[in-house]
């Protein structure tokens, strides 16, 4: 799998691109579900973009290009989730490292 180069990340890589990288990455190191919604036409506002599952962990990942925002419907989503103990994660391109360590940690 290829690393996403400093270059990539400072030119702006797009949501969606990055999306597929980090759906590739949680298939590599054997993360057993990875449920992203098609578009967020029926889902409920503020949904986080990603959720993977390798028991015993779940994660909910809104994932941003460099410049995108988080909404705050977003913000409330991650903040409930976080609060019921689910692993959540603001990701955007530039913390590839982080999100490397994190989907390869096995726990």
């Amino acid at each position: 799998m290829k690393t996403l180069s400093p270059e990539a990340m400072r030119l702006g890589i797009s949501e969606r691109h990055f999306q597929q990288r980090v759906v590739e990455l949680g298939k590599l190191f054997g993360w057993r579900r990875i449920y992203h919604p098609w578009t967020s036409l029926h889902s409920a506002s503020g949904w986080p973009d990603l959720t993977l599952c390798k028991p015993p962990r779940l994660i909910c990942a809104e994932l941003k290009s460099e410049r995108g925002r988080f909404t705050p419907a977003q913000e409330g989503w991650l903040n409930d989730l976080a609060a019921c103990g689910v692993e959540v994660h603001r990701w955007r391109p530039s913390d590839w490292p982080t999100i490397v360590d994190v989907l390869r940690a096995d726990t």
